[in-house]
């Protein structure tokens, strides 16, 4: 036997076309079983990859990533859609033209994946209660949530206590028409230190998650039932009867 009790409602919706640029928010999307549709399908892979084997062009190595805008031409499809960006310079480029990956830099080339470039899991969860406990970490310093590039972002309630996803790890959501599972927490990197509007570093951000919550912030989550997800959908929290 199971049982189910509101937990809350999903705040924001986020996917990321192009790996390490910037987001697209959304009103709502069909969750798959490889992650929000059209989210992380391309990637730029460098020429050198780092030491440890990882490919990608990052925001690690370039902050400024996080300017360029991708977009799906034809959303009503977005895994089939072509994609283009909008860089820093207000210029519109298809994502796979020879000119962005030169202005990238040398070497540098696209790379399409069809089930999606994801480090860790196919779904980021974060909840506005943990970005408020953050804030009040870092005195009260406004932070914001796209920091931590979560696909759903969940308001709890004022009820709620902070980090509550957290708590719900090894449970299932239901959101609108589609079931996910909470896996683990998600360990960060340098990568939250990084403005998403200036792009200006703050090694504040990580240092508190480090010493506060064990270097982790959110959840990863794993899809179990495909289905549409929207802003405002109420979140079902499902726990198996022990």
């Amino acid at each position: 036997m199971t049982h189910g009790i509101e937990v809350g409602r999903v705040a924001a919706l986020w996917r990321y076309p192009v790996k390490s640029m910037a987001a697209e928010p959304l009103d709502r999307a069909d969750l798959g079983w490889f992650g929000l549709a059209g989210d992380r399908r391309w990637a730029f892979v460098r020429d050198l990859p780092a030491r440890n084997g990882f490919p990608w062009l990052t925001i690690r190595q370039r902050p400024d990533l996080l300017h360029y805008r991708p977009w799906l031409t034809e959303p009503d499809r977005p895994d089939a859609s072509p994609v283009q960006v909008t860089t820093p310079s207000g210029e519109k480029l298809d994502v796979d033209d020879p000119v962005l990956a030169a202005e990238l830099g040398d070497g540098v080339r696209v790379m399409k994946v069809d089930r999606g470039l994801f480090d860790s899991a196919p779904l980021s969860v974060l909840s506005t209660q943990s970005v408020d406990a953050l804030s009040r970490l870092l005195d009260d310093a406004e932070v914001d949530p796209l920091r931590f590039r979560p696909n759903l972002l969940i308001e709890a309630g004022d009820t709620a206590p902070a980090f509550p996803e957290e708590a719900w790890i090894g449970a299932t959501l239901t959101v609108g028409g589609a079931r996910l599972h909470l896996d683990r927490r998600d360990k960060r990197c340098m990568i939250v230190n990084v403005d998403p509007v200036t792009g200006r570093r703050d090694p504040g951000i990580l240092r508190a998650i480090a010493g506060q919550r064990d270097v982790c912030f959110g959840v990863y989550a794993s899809p179990v039932e495909p289905g549409p997800v929207a802003v405002g959908d109420p979140v079902v929290l499902t726990v198996p009867e022990r």
